[in-house]
């Protein structure tokens, strides 16, 4: 499922128009990019908590030619089911 096929399932599902899913959706990706580029943890209860992992420097090999190489630290987004939600997919 793409955005454009979420818009029109989410659409279907509230009676609310495609233009207005759109806008929703938008709005929650980018309340959701700044609480965790400020640090903070998301957590929408029965579904599952967004949160930044930092990942420590590593080194790492290069499978082409078999060198070592320094992967640095970084951070990455992760998100982390809640039991309601696993429970749902099964």
């Amino acid at each position: 499922m793409n955005k454009t096929e979420l818009i029109t399932a989410m659409a279907e599902a509230s009676g609310l128009t495609k233009k207005d899913c759109d806008t929703a959706l938008n709005a929650f990706v980018d309340t959701l990019q700044t609480a965790l580029k400020s640090g903070d943890k998301v957590q929408l209860l029965g579904f599952g908590t967004f949160e930044v992992k930092e990942r420590v420097a590593r080194t790492g090999k290069n499978p082409a030619t078999g060198a070592t190489i320094e992967i640095p630290a970084s951070k990455a987004p992760a998100f982390k089911p809640g039991k309601a939600f696993k429970d749902s997919v099964q």
